[in-house]
Order: C-alpha cells, then sequence, then structure tokens
C-alpha cells in the first residue's frame, strides 16, 4: 500500500514540477464521498489527498486513507458529491452595491415602491439611483419602468434607474437635469427611446448614457476598497466558485487585485481582462498599452492577465443583428441593434493587438455583430496565425450556420453565458420567439467541435453557477418555461464546461479544472450528486463547502465540520472590521 503512495505522490512531478516528498503525509484527506473528477474519462471516487495546495491522490477511501499521518486533518465527507472548483468565465462582479436595491423586485409595483421608500429619506432634489441587481424578465409584467412610472414614485427627486451594463431610464426630473428632450441628438451607437405618442420615455441605451453624469461613489481608503473585494469574492466562494474571469476591467482594479495577492488576501484565482477607454482607432489602443505597462500573459496561478476586452455591439436591447428587431418593438421595421465600433477600428485595433501579441476577447451579441468580431480575427489570423492562442467571442448568442467553419478557422472559444435563463421574455420582445429561442445555443456549439466556457455575466445575470449548469441542461428560465429545447447538453457537457472549459479559455487545463493528481486543490462539495438527482435540484442544491487550493474559502453552517466553520467565520469577521 506504501508503494502505491509513493506511485502516485511520484505523479505529482509531471504536472508541477517538484514531487512532494512521498514520506511527508497529505496535509488534508477528504473521504467518504462522492468525487466526480471531470477527468479525461469522467471517472469517480470516494476519497482525495491534498499536499502543499494540490491534489496528489484521488481513490478509494482505504487506499487514500491509508496515506494519513498524525498530522493530517481528515474530513469525512458524509456521502456528499465533490466536483472540482467552479470557474465562471465571464464574471464582472457580484452585484450589490450602492443604490437603491431592486433585486427582488417582481412587479412594476414593487420597484415603485422600492424607489418611492428611498425618496421618503432623501431631501427633495436629490438623485436617487438605483442599483443593477435586477432585471424587468423578473418582474410580473415583464415590462421596463419607464419615466411616467418613476415619476408616480419619485415625482420631486431626479431618478436613474440602472439596468444591467448598457441602459439607464430616467424620470421627467432626471430629463431636465441632464437638460435631455425631444430634440436631443441620438449619438451614433446609441438610443433614446419614447412612447408611443412620441414623447421621452425616459430609456437612454448604450452611447446615449454619455448625456448623464452619474456622481463618483464616495472616495475610499486602499484598506476599505481590499474589503469590499474580499467580501465580494466570499459571496462567490459560497456558491461554489474557486475561479472568475473578469471581463473588461480597469488597470486600476488590477493594481488593487494585485495589491491583495501582495497581502496574502486573494482568495479567488482571477484572469483579468483589460478593457481600453479609447478604441477609436489602433493607436489610441496602443498608447493606452503603453501607458498601462502591463505584459500580455503576466502574473501566476492566482492573478494573470487574460488578455483585451473589445465590444462591437450592445446588449439585449441593442443586439446588432441582420434583420430588424421584432414588432411592435421596433415600430417601422428599421431597429437592427447597436454597432459600437465601427469595423475600419475593430479590425485595426484586433490586427495591433495580434501584433502586439495581446488575446481578444470580443463582445458580440448579434448575427451582425458576430460577422464584425469573425472579420477583424480573420485579418488578424491572416497576419500571424491565431491557431492556438484561444481568441474569444464573448456571449455569442446569435451565431448563423455561416459563422462557424470560421470560427474553427481561427481556432475561437465561445464564452457562454445563461442570459436566457432571467431574460428569456424581454428577447421574445426584442427579437422574436425563433431567435430568443436560438440564444446561446450550447448544443450546436459543441456539436460544431467548438470549445465552450460558461459563466454568467454577473452582476447583469445572478452569479450562481449552478444556476448556469441549470439553465444549459434544462433551457428552463427563472418564470418564463422552457425555450430552445434542442439546445439542451448534458450534465456532464455543462459540468465541463463550468470546470475545464474555463481551465481551457485561461490555458489552464494542465494546472486546474478537474481532480487529478498534480492539479490545484480546488473543490467544491455539494449537497446533493449533480449527476443523478432531479434537473430542478441542481439550481436549488447546496454548496455546502469551497476550497481554493486545499485552503477552506468558504464553509456552510449545515456542513458538519466544526473546525472548518469556525475557520471561515474568524476570516470574515476578520474582513469586517
Amino acid at each position: 500500500m506504501r508503494q502505491l503512495a509513493v506511485l502516485i505522490l511520484l505523479a505529482v512531478v509531471g504536472a508541477c514540477g517538484r514531487a512532494p516528498d512521498p514520506d511527508i503525509a497529505p496535509d488534508t484527506i477528504l473521504h467518504n464521498g462522492n468525487v466526480i473528477t471531470v477527468d479525461a474519462s469522467f471517472s469517480s471516487a470516494d476519497a482525495v489527498a491534498i499536499t502543499a495546495g494540490r491534489f496528489v491522490a484521488v481513490g478509494t477511501n482505504d487506499d487514500i486513507r491509508a496515506l494519513a499521518g498524525p498530522a493530517t486533518r481528515l474530513i469525512d465527507l458524509n456521502g456528499y458529491t465533490v466536483v472540482p472548483g467552479l470557474a465562471d468565465g465571464h464574471l464582472h462582479n457580484g452585484g450589490g452595491g450602492p443604490g437603491v436595491d431592486l433585486s427582488q423586485a417582481r412587479s412594476l409595483a414593487d420597484v415603485k415602491a422600492a424607489i418611492a421608500a428611498r425618496a421618503l429619506e432623501t431631501d427633495t432634489g436629490e438623485l436617487i439611483v438605483t442599483n443593477s441587481d435586477w432585471h424587468e424578465a423578473q418582474l410580473a409584467e415583464h415590462e421596463l419602468p419607464l419615466r411616467r412610472d418613476l415619476d408616480m414614485a419619485a415625482p420631486d427627486h431626479p431618478v436613474v434607474v440602472v439596468r444591467g451594463g448598457h441602459e439607464y431610464i430616467l424620470n421627467t426630473v432626471a430629463l431636465r437635469k441632464w437638460e435631455i428632450d425631444e430634440l436631443t441628438p441620438v449619438p451614433e451607437g446609441g438610443r433614446i427611446t419614447r412612447y408611443p405618442d412620441g414623447s421621452l420615455n425616459g430609456e437612454l441605451v448604450d452611447t446615449a448614457k454619455r448625456y448623464v453624469t452619474l456622481p463618483s461613489p464616495p472616495e475610499r481608503s486602499l484598506d476599505e476598497r481590499i474589503a469590499s473585494q474580499r467580501a465580494d469574492y466570499a459571496k462567490l466562494h459560497s456558491a461554489g466558485l474557486t475561479s472568475v474571469r473578469h471581463p473588461g476591467a480597469s488597470i486600476e482594479q488590477y493594481r488593487l487585485l494585485q495589491e491583495m495577492q501582495r497581502r496574502g488576501e486573494l482568495t479567488m484565482r482571477v484572469n483579468f481582462l483589460l478593457r481600453p477607454t479609447q478604441t477609436a482607432d489602433a493607436v489610441a489602443v496602443d498608447a493606452e498599452l503603453e501607458a498601462w505597462g502591463v505584459q500580455p500573459d503576466e502574473g501566476d496561478q492566482r492573478l494573470r492577465i487574460g488578455g483585451i476586452k473589445l465590444g462591437v455591439d450592445g446588449g439585449f436591447e441593442g443586439g446588432w443583428m441582420r434583420e430588424p428587431y421584432a414588432q411592435p418593438f421596433d415600430q417601422d421595421g428599421t431597429y437592427y441593434g447597436l454597432r459600437t465600433m465601427s469595423d475600419a477600428a475593430f479590425i485595426g485595433i484586433a490586427r495591433l493587438l495580434n501584433q502586439r501579441g495581446w488575446r481578444v476577447a470580443a463582445h458580440a451579441v448579434g448575427d451582425a455583430a458576430i460577422d464584425l468580431v469573425l472579420d477583424g480575427f480573420e485579418a488578424a489570423h491572416a497576419e500571424a496565425p491565431l491557431t492556438g492562442k484561444r481568441w474569444s467571442i464573448e456571449h455569442g448568442f446569435i451565431p448563423r450556420d455561416d459563422h462557424f467553419a470560421r470560427m474553427r478557422e481561427v481556432d475561437l472559444v465561445i464564452s457562454a453565458q445563461n442570459h436566457l435563463y432571467l431574460a428569456g421574455p424581454s428577447l421574445v420582445k426584442y427579437w422574436g420567439a425563433e431567435r430568443a429561442a436560438w440564444t446561446t445555443p450550447v448544443r450546436r456549439y459543441l456539436d460544431e467541435a467548438l470549445p465552450v466556457a460558461a459563466g454568467t455575466d454577473s452582476a447583469v445575470v445572478p452569479y450562481p453557477p449552478l444556476w448556469t449548469i441549470y439553465h444549459f441542461v434544462t433551457r428552463n428560465t427563472m418564470n418564463s418555461g422552457v425555450f430552445g429545447e434542442d439546445q439542451r447538453i448534458t450534465r456532464e457537457e455543462a459540468l465541463r464546461a463550468s470546470t475545464m472549459g474555463n481551465a481551457h479559455l485561461t490555458f489552464e487545463e494542465n494546472v486546474k479544472g478537474s481532480i487529478e493528481p498534480g492539479k490545484l486543490a480546488d473543490l467544491v462539495v455539494l449537497s446533493d450528486d449533480i449527476m443523478t438527482c432531479p434537473p430542478e435540484q441542481i439550481e436549488q442544491m447546496t454548496v455546502l463547502m469551497t476550497m481554493v487550493g486545499g485552503e477552506v474559502v468558504y464553509a456552510h453552517l449545515e456542513f458538519g465540520v466544526e473546525d472548518l466553520k469556525e475557520a471561515v467565520r474568524v476570516e470574515s469577521d476578520t474582513e469586517s472590521e
């Protein structure tokens, strides 16, 4: 038995470059569980051993327990299921923050009540802003709260309702505050919408948001900013996330995470995409890259630069399409969505970034947007092949048959999210039933041999990764039934997309994404067997414990290991001080 243990431990050499001493017992053993490894054969085991932050053995209870020494921490899983640490390939943040919270609103009346309550405690004339943790599809009416609704809630205050990352909705006082009226020009790449009578309904989409200047949040000290980021990651750990890819954040945010890592306070594994603030042309982007002083792929397994984020169209309400939006949303058949970057700018920037050794992640929702992204990627590929570089399309809601071969030619990865889970009714309104049902066709992507990495786009869509797996498996939505049943995928495929799929996207498939000797000891303990439970239980199951590098970063109160819960509570108390 000891010889078997030595052989298992020596297997680590190929993965991490240096074998642990086979005479040293593992730091931690988790046993008596249902371990779904997500290895090449999707095998199962009873137990795992961890040393120095990595898995060193996976196998039966007897074999793994035999490796234990006097100081080994033994965790009895009591039959619970273990999966590799879950990852989100497109997560901005966990949501929350300042502003009126609309996350629990389930009707227009709830929205108005929340804003009216804030108005009662706010001086007349002072600005009221919501946070963005909501979507109109969660409301019974499946409708946006527009100007007249907001006027009823707060007639004496300027109100700005923040809807995702692409839209503001203003009341009458707010429109006056920023001098927006029926004669205000609509900027290129934006939309200012109206009621049927021609008056403004308060909705400003994409570039039209520039007319509104929201106040900067209060200045916070470095320690306060770090505490806030730690709390955000703690929330994500409680949902089973051990790795996230931040899609298009600022250089300042990257520096903050670097400082957290320097202090030993970065509990999440982060792949970080930078987003240029100036995208008029390649010259502007090149200058900003130089000013940042950041190199492609710099970092390590805790924090790494993953590339550059670009965007060519809007979101739900602004995806750039080949065909017009559905009626009556598009009353005259002329609205195709919003393009936020010209052909020349995008293609020029894509070529430049390839020349500079950067990887590109391109936001593209509609089929016309995907056309442009592929044009740009192909232009870059013609100069220096993209094969093996894993450039990505972020979202890719509406691909067409002629896209798939082009995607394979440039060796594309699809970063897919569960927007449809939340926004199904709105997408029917915008695009019609056929396009809504086709949104994010993961089954087709996989059948076309395109690698898929799963995510949420939180805070646009709620962050729980189990909701993503549930939606991809069932194509069910939050409150509107099944959309595109033919695009369901298997549980194995969905779990792979949330683990190994994201590891592939970030060039880390050899160090994480599965439970195998030599890989980073990132894992999640679940209350149910994700492979056999009723489908609806996937969405509802409890995360009992989350480990990153063999360290417990979250333990649920129901998980019967008292020392783990106490350690997490102490850490949480420290954060709040």
